[in-house]
């Protein structure tokens, strides 16, 4: 759209004396959506025939006023059209343009793209060279024409003006930005001289002296990094940064106290005053909160930042303070104070978490006795009026969207409401238990609480409740319930080894003495990243008549006798039964027809057998050239597929969204090996929640240092 037709557009509304809001509406329905009103330069058209005459034509002005209010043009390119003008004679022109810049200048701010953050700063440059050509032009008529009370009158307007927009530290951080983007700064270095020797004409000394204090103002930019900053804010301690992001990274388990010793450790090497200490403790988290991948990750920043953290200042606050005379509640809420002048990290977290993360953060504090009530009043409102000039964070997409920090803060005390449930006698009755832990798989039930309880030290005992080893029992009915039992917590485990690694697992010996089920199938048969598994370890080899029964079993689509089945042994005999399936398939016995009738029949109750088959599969499939892969990874596929089917046992639809993303995680590297896919993408169905397969490598023919079993 030329710009023309904008001009005839504004002429044909200012003829017929439109209404500022009638402007807008007709303007918006006759020109085409998706093109920016600053692409098409509307503030400079609407600048331009406003100021056509001696005096402005206030309609036209009226319409340019709306666009500012209702945000249809940038502040940006507002100024850029002030900055235009240069017929500083017409001084109701020029005291019209003064009075839109007061509209929005000291709320100047820009939520888009770099090029456009990098915009406002040139055209506010360009604003400060307009304001000090304007009062070296009324200091020059000054001088040929003598006092006159108009002439005073503007260029005190327009002193006013530059005082306001350069004593704000901000503003002239802009400016300086723009500087250092025009190395040539002609324009402003001859507009400031210009003024400074027109000075001698201003017979008024307090305005003289106010035009001087303006010109110190200009003159500082290039300074202020180094002479106007406030030094304590500006003061960083990269290694408390580097530690904490480390831990909130690598060790959301780690136990609570070495993490205190070790901050306290960097804080008496260097140092580090307690506010400054607590600062930067804070900043860490809040870029992990803002870099970290979406799904799992995020979560466990959140559990980080506002779980554990909190419970390690709490136990800072136990130490002998070093900065005497100075309380640790002090030291936090000046520690606040500085956070609060980090506005764009603080409007970043929002963004990411779609809520006020800092003052959710502030409630936690004053729980722990950290902040005083005053204090969190205090900061609190400071942050709701910073918010205000943020970016909106509600929109139709995430409006429904319930915030992480609050659903890990609802999470925690159900962590420990679920280990006491689980504490309890359910030998007469596991189906109050068995309904706990099935909807704790419910959408990112179980991530939620995992992260809670890792942050709060819960995740070793949450573990170690879930060892259940499935024996028999007498009735038809507790014997499902037993087989669910045993697969849900089978799932959960996985997915704890997976998600936190296997130490949370193995770094304790049980209490009863005796090696649970799962501890032995995760160090022989489970695989991971960097170990090496031996397909014909003994523990996939049990007795023949057992697998020969299972393999019958499988074939004959024949119901499995619940009560006489003892799971765990059935999971060690899965490998061996798939071995002999794999056989009969290569040899020609089986058809990929009843291979897939085996396939489905393993995953279409219980869950852990298709992972126990899998995770053989998957060694299997290392020891093997690459043209000998085909029929392995296709029973992969088959596996990894959902069962969708009516004949299941209860919560299938939960277990098999977790089953498939450990399967994935377990075979994700003899897949990318190849170029190939673990399954593909069946139409109509969500992709699996959580999936941080591994990153793209190459090839290593080199044999990785691991034990073999």
């Amino acid at each position: 759209m030329k710009v023309v037709n904008l001009k005839q557009a504004i002429l044909q509304a200012w003829k017929e004396r439109w209404s500022d809001y009638q402007w807008a509406i007709n303007i918006k329905k006759n020109f085409p959506k998706g093109a920016t009103w600053d692409y098409l330069n509307l503030a400079e058209a609407l600048m331009e025939q406003a100021m056509i005459g001696p005096s402005p034509n206030p309609l036209i002005l009226s319409y340019l006023k709306y666009a500012i209010s209702s945000q249809m043009v940038s502040y940006s390119s507002v100024l850029a059209a002030i900055s235009k003008f240069d017929d500083f004679s017409r001084e109701l022109c020029v005291k019209s343009l003064l009075e839109i810049m007061d509209m929005f200048c000291h709320r100047l701010s820009c939520h888009g793209k770099a090029e456009e953050c990098i915009g406002l700063c040139r055209t506010l440059q360009g604003v400060v060279v307009w304001l000090l050509q304007g009062c070296a032009f009324y200091c020059e008529k000054l001088r040929e024409f003598g006092p006159s009370a108009s002439t005073e009158a503007s260029l005190k307007a327009c002193q006013e003006r530059l005082y306001t927009l350069m004593n704000s530290t901000k503003n002239r951080a802009l400016v300086h930005i723009a500087r250092l983007e025009d190395q040539s700064k002609s324009f402003m270095i001859s507009a400031y001289f210009f003024l400074t020797e027109g000075l001698s004409s201003v017979s008024n000394q307090a305005l003289k002296t106010k035009i001087e204090e303006s010109l110190a103002l200009v003159k500082s930019v290039p300074q202020m990094l180094s002479e106007q900053s406030d030094p304590p804010v500006n003061v960083s301690f990269p290694s408390v940064h580097a530690f904490v992001m480390l831990e909130g990274t690598m060790n959301l388990t780690g136990e609570i106290q070495p993490l205190v010793e070790q901050l306290m450790m960097i804080k008496r090497m260097q140092q580090i005053p307690t506010p400054l200490f607590v600062l930067e403790i804070w900043k860490a988290c809040f870029t992990g909160l803002i870099e970290s991948p979406e799904g799992t990750e995020e979560l466990k920043w959140t559990a980080f930042t506002f779980l554990k953290i909190p419970q390690v200042l709490l136990r800072l606050k136990k130490y002998p303070s070093v900065d005497k005379g100075q309380d640790f509640m002090d030291d936090v809420n000046i520690a606040f104070e500085y956070l609060l002048k980090l506005t764009p990290l603080l409007d970043k977290a929002d963004q990411r978490c779609n809520c006020d993360c800092l003052g959710m953060l502030l409630q936690e504090c004053h729980k722990l006795v950290l902040l005083s009530e005053g204090n969190t009043v205090n900061l609190t409102s400071k942050r709701t009026e910073d918010r205000e000039f943020a970016p909106k964070l509600k929109t139709a997409e995430n409006a429904n969207i319930q915030p992480n920090p609050g659903l890990i803060l609802r999470a925690e005390p159900t962590v420990t409401n679920i280990l006491k449930t689980v504490d309890a006698d359910h030998s007469k009755s596991p189906e109050g238990l068995l309904g706990v832990l099935g909807h704790m798989l419910s959408g990112k039930s179980l991530d939620l609480l995992l992260a809670a309880a890792a942050a709060t030290g819960k995740l070793k005992s949450f573990a170690r409740k879930k060892h259940y080893n499935g024996h028999p029992f007498s009735t038809a009915k507790s014997a499902s319930v037993r087989a669910l039992l045993f697969d849900i917590s089978f799932l959960m485990l996985c997915h704890v080894v997976q998600t936190y690694g296997s130490e949370v697992i193995l770094s304790d010996p049980s209490p009863s003495g005796e090696t649970p089920f799962f501890e032995t199938w995760l160090q022989t048969c489970m695989p991971e990243e960097g170990k090496i598994l031996n397909p014909d370890h003994p523990c996939f080899r049990p007795e023949p008549g057992k697998v020969e029964s299972l393999v019958t079993l499988l074939n004959n689509s024949s119901e499995m006798k619940l009560v006489q089945v003892k799971w765990h042994e059935i999971c060690l005999i899965t490998p061996a039964a798939i071995l002999e399936v794999l056989n009969a398939w290569e040899n020609g016995v089986l058809s990929v027809e009843a291979v897939q009738k085996i396939t489905d029949n393993i995953k279409g109750k219980v869950c852990s057998m298709a992972i126990c088959a899998v995770a053989w599969l998957v060694a299997h499939v290392r020891m093997l050239g690459r043209d000998e892969r085909e029929k392995p990874q296709t029973m992969i596929r088959q596996l990894v597929t959902p069962l969708y089917a009516e004949n299941t046992l209860q919560f299938y639809n939960e277990r098999v969204i977790i089953m498939s993303s450990i399967m994935e995680h377990m075979c994700a590297d003899i897949f990318q090996q190849t170029g190939a896919t673990v399954r593909p993408p069946v139409e109509g169905h969500e992709p699996i929640p959580y999936r941080n397969l591994l990153p793209t490598k190459e090839i290593s023919y080199k044999c990785p240092l691991a034990p073999i079993f």
